[in-house]
């Protein structure tokens, strides 16, 4: 936890992750003598000496705030240029003689040591979210530029960790990492830094005498923030990795903030001279203090002092609302949980650092990937996607006109006649005796039925697992009521989200499944009539007597028929058949 600011409120910064030196230049160079040239080797070591000078320098962490800010993300972009020209990993035809060792910057005593630039591009992006949050508490807040860095500062480290999380962490987790740059600390540091970002705007719009309602907006959103990063913080992994006072806290901010936003809508009350819910307001206020005081153990005084205040003012004017309703208005005092929750409006948000670390105008190891490569691969690529896309027109407009041929020449009929061969084939045989062994058309329409069964009873279980969960808000619901602040778990909605929404996938699943196996039974259906000849035995009879039959004597055969037995010669399918064939068939029958 890092030392207060001079203002009333107090805030937190991030301490940096330490490492240990390494030496960056050999394995680099040597990689690149052994897989490129001497001559590129000798090329690169302008650059290769500068990659080394900035790893360095990251290890001595003795710069100024904002130059190391810069420092961060200048090598930040080294890395990513690295990543797609120096394969770093334990392999052997890799640059496998590199180890980066960082340690926890929550736990300094733990360590982890990985052969993966990911898990160095996570160290950065972590520091470079720390540096930020350590701009932002060394400004000064009293005045309106020193309150506008500060913000500004904050929202950067919130985009520093969602970065983090969004894009790294994943790379380079596994159990030789360390939990400060997994997805589920990233994911907390970014709230915390939106609270504090939040806060500052809290403080300005006091310091300019805005509106008590807006006050109260700004409040209770700083105060949701903190209570999203206290949520993160009671869960695994990080409930047993932060120190108690972290979690004691941003617990107390939370309900710090919630209570502001209470009192200062009761300002906003008592000029309306609405007594009743006033007083309501100010006892919810008043309440949430006094449970979280209980378990602020370790926090600092100057937090400590600032709660005190707030109670303090809370209570004088919950006396003087209380003695005011008892001698003029005699209002009923509505009960606090029949209040509706109070509106809140973020003015915050996670910047986007991605364009500051973006490498794609670097020009180091430029000369590994010549340009003129990258060039003529893109115009390669260009010239097959044309050809392709080309060759797939042509045959589909082949396709097309095979399709009408076929048609005017009263097709399929014709090619049974012109087969050399009076037995049906081998494969086709087997896979008809195979459809008949499973039920003929009548295995569909049982298959049919039991995955109608299969989903309705998994719709049931849906419906349940809903229910269950309903359920489960209705009681968080009662209960958080009936203890109000003494209810420390997290809100039912926060918990559960992750389930509803899968439930929400499962429901789109089932209605998806539903829609095709509709479509499906109904082509069944449609062609009840054809699939109807696979229920004879054999099958075979029926296709050597059409197949031998004269062209002319095929007409007399009704078209059903017809196209059921090209639908046996064609492997059970006239879709295969002009998807794959149309083209040579045309080609064939255009000579006949």
């Amino acid at each position: 936890m890092a030392a207060m600011t001079a203002t009333i409120n107090v805030m937190l910064a991030i301490h940096g992750k330490k490492t240990t030196p390494i030496d960056l230049y050999k394995p680099l160079r040597h990689y690149i003598a052994q897989h490129y040239s001497e001559r590129e080797a000798q090329d690169a070591e302008e650059d290769l000496q500068a990659v080394q000078h900035m790893r360095t320098d990251i290890e001595r962490a003795s710069d100024a705030l904002e130059a190391r800010r810069d420092l961060l993300q200048q090598y930040f972009r080294a890395l990513s240029v690295m990543e797609s020209r120096f394969p770093i990993s334990n392999e052997k035809e890799h640059v496998n003689t590199l180890y980066f060792t960082w340690y926890d910057a929550f736990k300094p005593g733990k360590k982890a040591t990985q052969q993966n630039i990911h898990f160095e591009k996570a160290a950065i992006a972590f520091n470079l979210g720390a540096v930020q949050s350590q701009i932002a508490l060394a400004a000064d807040r009293s005045s309106p530029n020193g309150l506008k860095q500060a913000c500004n500062s904050f929202q950067f480290a919130a985009g520093a960790f969602s970065f983090l999380r969004d894009n790294i962490s994943m790379k380079a987790s596994g159990s030789s990492s360390t939990v400060d740059i997994s997805v589920e600390c990233a994911g907390m540091l970014e709230r915390l830094m939106l609270a504090q970002a939040q806060e500052c705007f809290y403080e300005k719009v006091l310091v300019d005498n805005k509106p008590s309602s807006l006050c109260s907006k700004v409040a209770k959103q700083v105060g949701l923030y903190y209570e999203e990063a206290y949520a993160a913080l009671i869960l695994p992994p990080l409930n047993q990795h932060f120190d108690r006072t972290w979690i004691a806290h941003v617990q107390l901010k939370a309900a710090q903030f919630h209570a502001e936003a209470c009192y200062r809508v009761a300002l906003q009350l008592h000029d309306q001279e609405n007594v009743a819910e006033e007083i309501a307001r100010l006892k919810a206020a008043g309440n949430m203090l006094s449970e979280a005081k209980k378990s602020g153990k370790g926090v600092v005084g100057p937090l400590l002092d600032a709660v005190s205040k707030l109670e303090a003012n809370i209570n004088r004017n919950l006396d003087r609302a209380v003695k005011e309703n008892d001698r003029v208005y005699l209002m009923r005092i509505p009960p606090v949980e029949s209040l509706p929750s109070l509106p809140a409006a973020s003015l915050v948000k996670s910047a986007a650092v991605g364009e500051l670390l973006d490498a794609s105008k670097e020009k180091m190891f430029a000369g590994l990937v010549p340009d003129s490569s990258a060039k003529a691969l893109s115009k390669y690529t260009e010239m097959l996607d044309e050809v392709i896309r080309v060759q797939a027109e042509k045959l589909q407009q082949e396709s097309e006109i095979a399709r009408v041929k076929l048609r005017e020449m009263n097709l399929p009929d014709s090619l049974l006649s012109l087969e050399g061969s009076t037995s049906l084939p081998e494969h086709i045989r087997d896979e008809v005796e195979a459809v008949q062994i499973d039920g003929g058309p009548a295995g569909f329409e049982a298959e049919m039925r039991q995955l109608k069964d299969l989903r309705r009873v998994n719709e049931e279980l849906l419906v349940q697992t809903e229910e269950i969960l309903e359920e489960e808000a209705r009681e968080d619901a009662q209960v958080r009521t009936q203890f109000g602040t003494r209810w420390t778990r997290p809100q039912s909605s926060t918990l559960t989200k992750s389930l509803h929404d899968r439930a929400n996938g499962f429901a789109a699943n089932l209605k998806q499944a539903a829609e095709s196996d509709a479509r499906i039974g109904r082509t069944i259906r449609d062609n009840a009539p054809l699939m109807a000849i696979l229920n004879a035995r054999p099958v075979r009879r029926v296709f050597c007597r059409a197949h031998v039959m004269k062209y002319d004597s095929l007409k007399s055969i009704d078209k059903r028929t017809q196209l059921l037995i090209f639908m046996l010669l064609l492997f059970g399918g006239l879709h295969e058949f002009e998807e794959c064939t149309s083209l040579f068939l045309f080609q064939v029958l255009s000579k006949t």
